[in-house]
């Protein structure tokens, strides 16, 4: 079963794009992040098109997240607990089953910026909030992956230019922390796990601007924590690289886990 995400950074500008590679990856399911869309207007007839089960948490104009999935979706979840007064849209979670049950929990966590200041006080108290849940689908024991845009760089080695991120909310040391709680819970970072040896990336986002994608001035963002009934049913796991390279990219690009699921 191959699980993707993908922060595609709107839906209307990115619907091409997301439809050459889902038709060229073909991941059996994939969360995506910033659909910037309300539901009712989420191209759901287009994907079903294709193959795929659409499950949407919209909000108009910013954030969103979805889930497209070949397999049949089960007890979809939105919005992550905690908090009844959050109304931003940047969680979901389902069941898929294959040749076995996998909960899949996308999400689109906080960006923070600035720090300090409410911004970054709502990405570690939304960080909170998802350790606790965390620990819940890992008392599950079952296979979970947790995956999307954590814009949190966990490690020097997760940027280019690291010297550039130390005053910026994806990289302070309360943010690290915070992401390495919930690592600590008993998590695998997929990508990390391919590549355990200090090796610089893989990058997943490019900004747009200065040459970022020219230069190879990326950041690794987006992450896929493994359960560890998922990590040990793992195959391989990637990056897309190659889509950033594509016409009208996203400053994002894929991550993906194939599981014997």
């Amino acid at each position: 079963m191959k699980i993707a995400s993908f922060n595609i950074n709107g839906i209307k500008a990115r619907i091409a794009a997301l439809s050459d590679w889902l038709a060229a990856a073909a991941p059996d399911l994939a969360v995506l992040q910033e659909i910037k869309s309300v539901d009712e207007n989420f191209p759901a007839a287009h994907f079903e098109d294709m193959g795929y089960n659409v499950a949407t948490h919209g909000q108009k104009g910013f954030n969103g997240v979805a889930i497209l999935s070949k397999l049949p979706l089960e007890d979809v979840t939105r919005g992550l607990p905690g908090d009844d007064a959050d109304e931003q849209a940047r969680y979901i979670e389902a069941t898929v089953v294959g040749d076995r049950a996998v909960r899949v929990a996308g999400l689109y966590l906080p960006n923070g910026n600035p720090a300090p200041g409410p911004k970054y006080d709502y990405k570690l108290d939304w960080m909170e909030r998802l350790r606790l849940r965390a620990a819940e689908l890992l008392a599950t024991e079952m296979p979970v992956v947790m995956l999307g845009d954590f814009n949190i760089i966990p490690q020097p080695r997760d940027a280019a230019e690291p010297g550039e991120w130390v005053r910026d909310a994806l990289f302070l040391p309360e943010s690290r922390a915070a992401f390495r709680r919930i690592a600590a819970q008993g998590w695998t970072d997929a990508l990390r796990d391919a590549d355990p040896y200090g090796h610089r990336g893989p990058f997943t986002f490019w900004d747009f601007q200065g040459g970022a994608w020219r230069r190879d001035n990326g950041i690794r963002i987006d992450h896929l924590m493994l359960s560890p009934q998922a990590a040990d049913i793992v195959n391989s796991s990637g990056v897309d690289r190659e889509v950033r390279a594509g016409e009208k990219p996203s400053d994002h690009v894929p991550v993906w886990v194939d599981l014997a699921a």
